[in-house]
């Protein structure tokens, strides 16, 4: 079964509607947890957890949402077992093989953030590829972040202010927040709405920190690998009851 396997291909109701989020983010956790407890080996809770993210992008689609970013592999997932990081790296080559035709047929845009191009040359490519051939594409964005970490990012947008600074072509003192969200990673996706995290843990994790300034936080208890459209749907529920002042009254 592909990633968008059995959704329709039309397109969805416009973003922005109301209660619907244009972007949400979602913090993928506890796959390792879903497999200890049926006592199974964690990349049996890898693979089930690829079968979320099929359900999650198809019901972000159905569901009118512009932007998906999910958080597939952090800067800080290299401390894991060499084991289990190739177990990862292997899934990822077989999604990026099995989706693309799904993605381009589908309409959805494919991004990948982060230092992903430190990532091995075979799976660089193949995103390389998956990213161009879905450029065109004009429905549901759906970002992945790999060998991602906000403060990694938010140095490097530094540093480059910095050089800039240094040659004269920026002023320090004319820079203002635009300079910067237009030099993220994410930069010309939505603002971010509503950041979910599954497992019942409460922290950003180096995720999105400068993009969460007024996200929506939502965090479930539901592990990763049961996560689904019912699940994305409470989330959005919760998001439509708050009202959002963004510092205001």
């Amino acid at each position: 079964m592909s990633l968008l396997g059995g959704f329709a291909a039309a397109a969805p109701e416009s973003g922005g509607a109301a209660g619907v989020p244009r972007h949400v983010a979602i913090i993928m956790d506890g796959n390792g947890r879903w497999a200890k407890a049926r006592r199974l080996p964690r990349i049996a809770g890898h693979r089930k957890g690829a079968e979320a993210v099929r359900a999650t992008v198809r019901a972000a689609h159905e569901i009118g949402i512009e932007a998906l970013t999910l958080y597939a592999f952090s800067s800080e997932n290299w401390r894991r077992p060499a084991t289990e990081i190739a177990d990862l790296m292997g899934l990822l080559r077989h999604y990026i093989r099995a989706e693309l035709a799904e993605l381009a047929r589908n309409g959805v845009r494919l991004r990948v953030i982060g230092d992903w191009r430190k990532l091995e040359p075979d799976i660089v490519t193949m995103l390389d590829e998956a990213i161009t051939g879905t450029a065109g594409n004009a429905g549901l964005t759906l970002t992945i972040a790999l060998n991602y970490g906000a403060q990694d990012e938010l140095l490097r947008v530094t540093r480059d202010l910095m050089r800039q600074a240094r040659s004269g072509a920026i002023d320090p003192e004319a820079l203002t927040e635009t300079m910067i969200e237009d030099r993220l990673d994410t930069a010309g996706l939505p603002r971010l709405d509503l950041l979910i995290r599954t497992s019942g843990e409460q922290r950003l994790s180096n995720f999105l920190l400068w993009q969460a300034a007024y996200a929506e936080l939502v965090f479930t208890d539901r592990l990763w690998p049961d996560f689904d459209k019912a699940a994305l749907l409470d989330a959005c529920a919760v998001f439509a009851r708050r009202e959002r002042r963004y510092g205001g009254l």
